[in-house]
């Protein structure tokens, strides 16, 4: 009976510091007012600032006015790595049209020499646990690599695609997403 009624205290206190723990670790609910956790298809476009491997401090603002292709990534990551290449012929061919950046889940020292290497020309933006956040925002609270995002130039989020991608499926997205329309904005 003794050992029934320890086990019994020492799962009720171990149940008690469980939900204390989970209670005082939780994260804070968002502002009135404050963006979306995740943002979806159709909504504005989330806000973030990361440094560039070049030093400078990008910001989603830097885009207004412009469609975004964003590819969040990692040196680790083999379709990652794989589909770099295509994004560089995309971004030669649509020029000043679609801007496209990478953002890199990765330590800086990793990154510099690996783009250099692919002959990467596009931004690279690069960060950690600040990189994270952006990516959840942007859809993927899961983490699965790559993840590319398009954005039109009113800032609003046109596509998402999770995994390696082809030069049709990029294709296929800025040509249902209305890319290339030079109608005026209302």
């Amino acid at each position: 009976m003794r050992t029934t009624r320890a086990l019994l205290l020492a799962a009720t206190a171990g149940l008690a510091g469980g939900v204390a723990i989970a209670w005082f670790t939780r994260p804070a609910p968002p502002a009135a007012g404050a963006e979306a956790l995740t943002a979806d298809i159709g909504d504005h476009r989330p806000g973030f600032r990361h440094a560039g491997i070049d030093g400078r401090i990008w910001q989603a603002s830097d885009f207004d006015g412009r469609w975004l292709m964003i590819n969040f990534w990692a040196t680790w990551c083999a379709p990652c790595v794989r589909e770099m290449p295509l994004l560089q012929q995309v971004d030669d061919a649509t020029g000043e049209a679609l801007a496209i950046i990478g953002i890199a889940i990765d330590e800086p020292g990793e990154v510099r020499g690996f783009v250099e290497r692919l002959g990467v020309r596009y931004p690279i933006l690069i960060g950690t646990s600040d990189v994270r956040e952006t990516r959840n925002r942007y859809g993927n609270p899961e983490g699965l690599l790559p993840y590319t995002v398009l954005v039109d130039r009113d800032g609003t989020i046109r596509w998402r695609h999770l995994g390696e991608l082809d030069r049709s499926e990029i294709d296929q997205a800025l040509a249902e997403a209305g890319f290339g329309d030079r109608s005026p904005r209302p």
